[in-house]
């Protein structure tokens, strides 16, 4: 019988590696699976020690991993590339998002702002204050704990606009996703991964990570919120256009 590949993940592509775990089972007989946590508490896991095969978080957080000695040089690559969408509690009327004048008005006219402590979070906060907007907009600005979807803010109330990754968003209940921030003020994060030093099976776990990644697994990508990336070296290297 195959061993189970592992692997740790930040919240952000637990679906899409839900299914794509799936069929690299049902195509590859390779059984694969993932657990998933807040994208610092992942890392801070694989700090300590935490024993898996992959690895799969966002590109600055890779890098620093594969510094540190965590990650097997070489096998670091890009997978995913994910737009960081705005969204509103489902029912209420959807804010216009076609240029950077109407992103000012949705953010100014907002009660509370949910954002995210991962990547998309920090993106958000410097381009709110690339807009000049910080001082307006802080006492009004929520973080979602790590691990919990800046969306679940909306559907509870504390929040009426909410900014994350559209696969963290997109199929949330009592949340409706308005789009991907206009023009220059658009957030894009690039997903990951890499095959962990702690790793047993470092040739099989690399086989599934190249799967992942692979022309036949960018459908499913695609399905659940993110765009699919070929491989030209080391993370960052390719960029979507």
């Amino acid at each position: 019988m195959n061993q189970v590949i592992s692997g740790l993940s930040s919240m952000a592509t637990r679906s899409v590696l839900t299914d794509l775990s799936e069929l690299v089972r049902r195509t590859h007989g390779i059984p694969v699976r993932f657990e998933s946590a807040g994208g610092v508490d992942v890392a801070r896991r694989v700090r300590a020690g935490a024993g898996a095969d992959l690895l799969v978080l966002a590109e600055g957080a890779l890098a620093e991993l594969e510094a540190e000695g965590h990650l097997l040089r070489g096998t670091v690559r890009p997978l995913w590339v994910s737009q960081v969408v705005a969204a509103v509690p489902d029912g209420t009327p959807l804010p216009a998002l076609d240029s950077e004048r109407d992103l000012r008005g949705a953010l100014l006219s907002a009660r509370r702002i949910a954002y995210s402590t991962g990547p998309s979070g920090t993106a958000l906060l410097g381009l709110i204050t690339r807009l000049g907007l910080t001082g307006t907009l802080s006492d009004r600005l929520v973080r979602a704990p790590a691990g919990v979807p800046a969306g679940s803010l909306l559907a509870s109330g504390r929040a009426d606009l909410a900014f994350q990754q559209r696969s963290e968003l997109m199929d949330l209940p009592g949340v409706a996703v308005v789009g991907p921030l206009p023009g220059d003020t658009a957030i894009n994060s690039v997903f990951g991964g890499g095959v962990l030093a702690s790793s047993v099976r470092p040739g099989r776990a690399r086989e599934v990570l190249d799967l992942l990644g692979s022309d036949t697994a960018s459908g499913i990508a695609r399905a659940g919120g993110m765009q699919a990336l070929g491989y030209r070296g080391r993370p960052g290297a390719r960029r979507p256009v």
